[in-house]
């Protein structure tokens, strides 16, 4: 313990030995780990910047730092003024203020500077410069010369007043380039017109909702709205404070209902509009088709409830699901019923839209793509190729009775000018075959199927139609099946017929193609 006797540093020498963990005591866990550099965010409005060099780096450094608000003076002889700092002096910068001196940078200079920088010609002029910041206190950058620098400058994702820096601690410039093109993809441009409109609600939501669920809610659906809306350049007020006003009134107000379509399963293949829904999400309820991959890309505070119905499985009633919808909305809560492939194809999307609207939820709807479009994908094909299909069709081989349904139109489906592929048809191939033969397919019609389409343990096989049970049973009846019929594959079965008839060799025929 420190006593009144001990001297200052002994006092800070004491405390610090107090605080030492014991023999044996639990080390406290790390909130984060190492980092390369400590990212922070500087204000410069207002203050005063040295830039030296006349050279297109010193003067994109020039505008960077006057785009912040600082008063930046570009110090060069004027022989060494390259085009780019020419024009920026003639035309002025976008924001802020830019002065320039014919003159080589001196030690006078760095007085009052806030942050300084050089593109040096040589290291003896980056050594320099850079002790002679140091010398006034002034944090300074050599372009080019991590050796010399207090701080780096990165890669910008600029909608100010949101405002993202990557950095790579200077190992891999082009990969901090890749990754700012990236988050630019997801980062709508209207985003700043929200920051803004963030910024003037603030006081009013302070003052009228409480700290907790209402003002969390409120907050979570302006985001949602901020990456979702269609507002080019600025936040919809009136629209957010009607939500304001709504949720001063009750705690339920602002529930919704998302139905996203995940996809086929590669998360790579989720549109961006699907990414932002489920970062949004207060809860999530997926069916068991969709992967983990996906899941991962959801909120972590989201919570996950699986609601899948699977054939010959334990499943949730269609009634019950719909309910727990409505429960959750009516609570307050984002919800995003997440399916496999596309929303609007065999999703039963219809009986869950029909009950939201009926209970007054806001649905909304977010479009994925759908199985047959990655089973195209796999094999290599187009299903609407103009030599071999003038129509496509998506059919179902499971009804509500968990048979193949009894009242498709088989002579219809039978034309050999069409492209059909059968959704959930795994169990009743050979009947889809026997069906179509009967009503005049000829029985060498190639055919493709594929398990766990677009995942890495997809599993492909073609052949043809009367075949087609045994084409199935090669890639296995435990996984999702999708099974398409047409001249469309006509290549892929050829290649499978090359092997012995077997469906093992069919099998590894086809893996040529995969």
């Amino acid at each position: 313990m420190n006593h009144p006797s001990d001297s200052p540093e002994r006092s800070l020498r004491s405390v610090a030995l107090d605080v030492v963990p014991a023999d044996g005591a639990p080390a406290r866990p790390a909130k984060t780990g190492p980092l390369a550099t400590l990212p922070v965010f500087l204000d410069l409005a207002g203050r005063e910047a040295l830039v030296a060099g006349g050279t297109a780096a010193a003067a994109w450094k020039a505008e960077l730092l006057a785009a912040a608000g600082a008063h930046v003076l570009l110090l060069a002889p004027l022989f060494e003024l390259g085009e780019e700092a020419r024009e920026l002096l003639t035309c002025g910068p976008a924001a802020g203020r830019i002065d320039y001196a014919d003159e080589r940078w001196s030690a006078e200079r760095f007085a009052g500077m806030a942050i300084a920088v050089c593109d040096a010609d040589s290291e003896d002029e980056a050594e320099a410069f850079a002790a002679e910041s140091r010398r006034h206190g002034v944090p300074v950058n050599v372009i080019g010369r991590p050796r010399w620098c207090d701080f780096r400058f990165g890669s910008i994702v600029n909608r100010s007043p949101v405002v993202i820096g990557i950095s790579t601690d200077g190992a891999a410039p082009i990969l901090g380039q890749a990754i700012r093109r990236r988050i630019e993809t997801l980062l709508p441009p209207a985003l700043a017109g929200w920051a803004r409109l963030a910024a003037k609600l603030r006081p009013d939501v302070l003052k009228n909702l409480a700290h907790g669920g209402r003002r969390a809610a409120f907050w979570d659906r302006f985001a949602d709205r901020t990456f979702s809306a269609h507002t080019p350049d600025a936040g919809d007020e009136t629209d957010a404070r009607r939500l304001l006003d709504a949720l001063s009134r009750s705690p339920a107000a602002g529930g919704s209902v998302t139905l996203v379509g995940a996809g086929p399963g590669e998360a790579e293949l989720l549109t961006l509009k699907a990414v932002r829904a489920l970062q949004a999400a207060d809860v999530i309820l997926f069916d068991d088709l969709v992967s983990d991959d996906v899941l991962e890309l959801a909120r972590r505070e989201a919570r996950r409830l699986l609601v899948g119905k699977r054939a010959e499985r334990e499943s949730h009633r269609q009634e019950d699901i719909n309910a727990l919808m409505i429960q959750l909305a009516q609570a307050g809560r984002h919800v995003v019923r997440l399916k496999s492939g596309d929303v609007s194809v065999f999703g039963r999307a219809g009986e869950e839209i029909a009950a939201l609207e009926a209970a007054g939820i806001e649905v909304r709807i977010v479009p994925g793509i759908t199985a047959a479009s990655a089973l195209a994908a796999g094999f290599g094909i187009s299903l609407t190729h103009r030599d071999c299909a003038r129509e496509l069709r998506f059919v179902t081989g499971h009804s509500r009775k968990g048979r193949l349904p009894e009242d498709l139109d088989w002579r219809a489906l039978a034309d050999p000018c069409a492209t059909t592929i059968y959704y959930m048809g795994g169990r009743v191939a050979g009947q889809i075959a026997e069906q179509l033969i009967r009503h005049g397919l000829p029985p060498e019609t190639p055919v493709a199927v594929a398990a766990n389409v677009s995942r890495p343990d997809e599993t492909r096989a073609a052949g043809r139609l009367d075949t087609l049970a045994d084409v199935v049973a090669s890639v296995g009846l435990d996984r999702p099946i999708l099974i398409g019929i047409g001249r469309v594959f006509e290549q892929a079965a050829r290649r499978a017929s090359s092997s012995d008839s077997s469906p093992s060799d069919r099998m590894k025929a086809d893996a040529s193609i995969q």
